[in-house]
């Protein structure tokens, strides 16, 4: 069933055409993607489809009985009704189809009534129908939805006016998730939400039982999330299937496909046109300068392929390297007004690492990172630095930004000795030009003032970068770019991220932070991940054993049989972590060797190649080789796949 369709929809603000000719087409418990550059009109293509916005031309068209549900970006909600008050009022008809229950059961206790079997009719009915939308499930859902979303351990008599922004906006979610519309339109829904939150988020998406519409600039999200994407660019859509992994190779490949076959045309035109400038003046040549140009004049002219707008280009480099040692902490502990968030953690870093720091929301992760910047008093404990360590610091709230100067005036005021040129050169750099140097930083948007602190940053070319959600407010392609500029750098590097794809490309190491420890985790992202399952089947190996005896055991740790169970099972994992890896390789090889024998059969097509008999004899060697190749990496796959099964 088709859930809602866009038809050349257009809009436009002033002089400015953010959307031309727009399709967009939903059908049933579909999961899309719209993605596109920050004011690329994501967010305005989804208040359209919302009704929130109005649109100049086209057609949209959504069946009368379907329900959308709308979570805009970073909308909180604000009621002064307390948690469980507030997610009540989605079950608002249940509850009255409740009372009218408890009524009819009062009716039902007096068996004399002369309505009494038409009482008890209505009544089985309405409990059926009652039972039918969920009514003997719905508080549950609603503690379900709420623990999900990080509210576990919060009272849910507590009033919604009192909670910050963020909880505010995982509240107005919650809140929609328990509506179940059949169309979920969400714009940057995780935003404010910890790696355990989206990874909850993710699962109950996956089996929503609906159709689902998002914006997210969450890479790791989406790829686990959508089976389609509608790249919204030059004010147009275009669908791709997959996901948004998926979706960059084949529209890779498709850029490429459209730039040999533009190529290709331009070298025809150029043979016809050097034809026809060579021989339309001979007399014996002249007919066929003719027809040549003939066939110029009636071939459709393919224009070049065009990609998106600019990107930032950037790179961090150091005045000087830092000694060894660069970071000890010992025995900390921070807090504010003497409530201390964490205690007695410890840590030390060396040159050249790359470590997330990760934890939930409110564990104290942008406190600690400040007290190692120095920008908050310590409670206890010390933070020493290594020799020639020079930090530069990346806060997330922007707070190093002056709101009343201009563009030009933030990096410059900073770095007086350098001249305006090379000041402008640098912002260019990150996307201001022209006129954009003199905007107010006030007037600048999220993600052009994460552009501008990242700008002032790479000014300092500090030797050991300390980095707070560097990444929130990029778009996809601005977070890429900003990834390798990262991996690059010469330096030493300390963030918190809740995006588990920047974090899994970016860290050799993973700290979980609590409030009474810190544990380090040598690997990625996805390293952690493992580890963690590890010690989840450790414990539930435990408790089995604990609840088959009976009573309270010893240690698993000195239990022989529990503890060959364990690293049993922990070999095995190791073992199938290591055959996916090893496919995961062997397709990349087996793609490669595609690649090349595609490029060798296209040279061989070339009449200058294969009319070249010593060419034409060296590519169809290296063309079987590769073939070959390709044929024993193919077994290989094969062999590896039977033994993961």
């Amino acid at each position: 069933m088709i859930l809602l369709q866009c038809a050349q929809i257009s809009k436009s603000f002033g002089t400015d055409d953010i959307l031309s000719n727009v399709k967009l087409e939903i059908k049933s418990n579909e999961r899309i993607a719209l993605v596109g550059r920050n004011g690329a009109g994501k967010s305005t293509l989804l208040k359209i489809i919302t009704g929130e916005l109005p649109y100049d031309s086209g057609n949209l068209m959504i069946p009368k009985d379907v329900q959308i549900g709308y979570l805009a970006q970073d909308s909180g909600l604000e009621s002064t009704r307390t948690i469980w008050e507030e997610m009540l009022t989605v079950f608002e008809s249940l509850q009255k189809m409740e009372k009218n229950l408890r009524k009819l059961e009062e009716k039902m206790s007096d068996p004399d009534r002369p309505d009494y079997e038409k009482v008890l009719v209505e009544y089985d009915q309405l409990q059926q129908d009652f039972k039918d939308r969920g009514g003997f499930q719905y508080e549950a859902d609603i503690r379900s939805i709420l623990s999900g979303l990080n509210f576990r351990n919060f009272d849910y008599n507590t009033t919604i006016h009192s909670l910050s922004g963020g909880q505010k906006t995982r509240l107005a979610l919650g809140k929609l998730l328990l509506s179940k519309p059949d169309l979920l339109v969400l714009d940057e829904p995780t935003n404010h939400l910890d790696i355990q939150t989206l990874t909850w988020l993710e699962q109950y998406l996956s089996g929503y039982d609906g159709a689902i519409l998002i914006v997210s600039h969450d890479r790791y999200f989406l790829d686990r999330v959508v089976g389609h994407v509608y790249e919204l660019s030059f004010n147009k859509t275009m669908k791709y299937i997959g996901n948004y992994s998926q979706y960059l190779d084949e529209k890779a490949r498709l850029y490429d496909q459209e730039m040999k076959q533009f190529e290709k045309q331009q070298g025809e035109i150029k043979k016809l046109e050097t034809f026809v400038q060579k021989n339309l003046a001979r007399a014996s040549t002249s007919n066929r300068a003719k027809s040549r140009r003939k066939q110029l004049e009636r071939m459709t002219v393919k224009d070049r392929p065009t990609s998106e707008d600019q990107s930032a280009n950037f790179r961090f480099d150091i005045d000087r390297q830092s000694g060894n040692d660069v970071l000890m902490i010992n025995d900390l502990t921070v807090g504010y007004n003497n409530d201390p968030l964490f205690e007695n953690v410890s840590l030390k870093m060396n040159r050249g690492e790359s470590v997330a720091l990760i934890g939930p929301n409110g564990i104290g992760k942008s406190t600690l990172i400040k007290a190692i910047a120095g920008k908050i008093n310590l409670m206890k404990g010390d933070i020493r630095y290594g020799s020639n360590v020079s930090i530069g610091y990346y806060d997330q709230e922007q707070t190093e930004l002056t709101s009343n100067k201009t563009v030009l005036q933030e990096l410059w005021d900073d770095y007086p000795q350098t001249n305006e040129k090379d000041i402008r050169t640098v912002l260019g750099n990150f996307l201001f030009s022209g006129e954009d140097v003199l905007k107010t930083v006030f007037d600048l948007s999220g993600g052009e003032k994460a552009r501008l602190s990242l700008a002032k940053l790479m000014m300092q070319k500090a030797n050991f970068l300390i980095l707070d959600e560097p990444t929130n407010h990029l778009d996809l392609d601005s977070k890429e770019v900003l990834e390798n500029a990262l991996i690059e750098y010469p330096g030493t590097l300390l963030f918190v991220s809740h995006d588990r794809y920047f974090v899994n490309r970016m860290a050799t190491r993973v700290v979980e932070l609590s409030s009474k420890s810190m544990t380090s985790f040598l690997g990625d992202y996805d390293y952690y991940l493992a580890k963690k399952e590890e010690q989840a089947e450790f414990k539930r190996l435990e408790d089995e054993k604990v609840a088959a005896s009976g009573r309270v055991t010893k240690p698993v740790t000195t239990d022989k049989q529990t503890k060959s169970d364990y690293e049993r099972n922990k070999d095995q994992q190791k073992v199938q972590r290591q055959r996916q890896r090893r496919i995961d390789e062997v397709e990349k090889q087996v793609e490669q060797k595609e690649s090349v024998i595609a490029h060798i059969e296209e040279q061989l097509c070339d009449p200058e190649v294969f009319q070249d008999h010593e060419k034409s004899l060296e590519l169809n060697e290296k063309l079987e080789q590769t073939k070959q190749t390709m044929e024993i990496l193919m077994e290989e796959w094969e062999e590896l796949q039977l033994e993961m099964d």
